[in-house]
């Protein structure tokens, strides 16, 4: 099939990690029968249908939109992601919950726009990048203009508040603009803005100091701050070498929080050991390892740009939920790529590696 033509290695990937990710998605889910708030019927059928379902039109739809398109409508398509991630703040559409303003509600369900402000983001600054690559060594046509972009959705997700989806644009964007040829003067200074934006979070919400806290002594609030961080360590000790066996976690039920949410990494570890855990994590480096070789070889730099951005995103997401599971790195909140709860997250998930895909016809020999 022509839709299927491209980087098949990329889409054998990519078929690989979004049905696995559904077995394991619906084996954690099962903590829910212990809470009797949760419907788990509703979740794996909310998660098969927005997130699998759509997900694979949406995939399909960008392998076979012609780049010239995503091109001429980057900025629109930005602009579009912009207003909608605005829109949780409206009463009576937007949706809060644990001290976020995140989503906006459905009825049936919630969808978070940010995960689609993701995606607009690194297209739109694939098309600013792209033909300006030569004059990023100017502050005036690179690094001034640079944090524009960042600024706009970095001021949105930090008032929601989204901490965690802030730092994860601001590292994809800073990936993208060095691949461009930016010279290596702007990244110290970009990493000493990082670093001073991280001290005015932690200063300025005690939730992200307590978060740092944690990381550093998970023990000293072992019923609180340090109770999740605490229960996937047990959770993935307990895995062994080739884990309890798969839907056999026992930390699920009424142990880890959110067993297929933030912490299904963890669940996943201790139903398959240190062997599959070890797959998993090549399995996401192997990825984008090809989305890097895909972008390299596009025979356009907006193209590959774009290839490069997703792949960045995807793995940069999956390391950092990963590395808090282990305790290597502050809780952030940030799901696991193609695994975690989250409809919207599987679908934007599928339409980037869609995109990507895409890029893979228009390619080098």
């Amino acid at each position: 099939m022509k839709l299927l033509s491209g980087d098949r290695v990329f889409l054998l990937l990519v078929a690989a990690l979004a049905l696995a990710g559904l077995a394991i998605f619906s084996s954690a889910t099962l903590g829910h029968l212990a809470r009797e708030s949760s419907s788990v019927s509703k979740d794996i059928l909310i998660q098969t249908g927005l997130g699998l379902g759509l997900g694979l039109i949406v995939f399909f739809a960008a392998r076979a939109t012609p780049l010239t398109i995503l091109k001429r409508y980057a900025l629109h398509i930005y602009a579009t992601t912009i207003i909608l991630t605005l829109l949780v703040f409206i009463p009576g559409i937007g949706f809060h919950a644990g001290g976020a303003t995140r989503w906006i509600n459905l009825g049936f369900t919630t969808v978070q726009p940010a995960e689609f402000l993701k995606i607009g983001f690194v297209l739109a600054l694939a098309w600013w990048l792209a033909p300006r690559a030569r004059q990023l060594k100017d502050p005036k046509s690179g690094l001034f203009p640079l944090l524009a972009f960042l600024g706009l959705p970095a001021a949105i997700l930090l008032a929601q508040p989204n901490t965690s989806t802030t730092l994860l644009l601001i590292m994809t964007g800073s990936a993208m603009y060095f691949a461009a040829g930016a010279p290596l003067r702007d990244f110290s200074i970009l990493f000493l803005g990082g670093i001073l934006l991280l001290g005015i979070l932690i200063v300025a919400r005690p939730y992200v100091l307590e978060r740092v806290k944690t990381l550093f002594d998970p023990s000293a609030n072992a019923l609180s701050s340090g109770y999740q961080i605490q229960q996937s360590l047990i959770a993935i000790g307990s895995g062994g070498v080739l884990g309890r066996g798969f839907g056999q976690s026992v930390e699920k039920f009424n142990y880890l929080p959110e067993p297929d949410g933030d912490s299904v990494f963890a669940v996943f570890a201790e139903e398959t050991g240190f062997i599959g855990a070890l797959l998993l994590v090549a399995s996401f480096v192997a990825l984008a390892a090809r989305g890097i070789v895909i972008a390299g070889k596009s025979t356009e730099l907006f193209g590959g740009l774009v290839a490069l951005g997703f792949s960045f995103l995807i793995i940069f997401q999956a390391f950092i939920n990963i590395g808090a599971m282990l305790g290597i790195i502050p809780l952030t909140g940030l799901p696991l790529p193609f695994i975690s709860h989250g409809g919207t997250a599987l679908a934007a998930t599928l339409l980037m590696c869609g995109l990507i895909l895409n890029i893979s016809i228009h390619r080098k020999a």
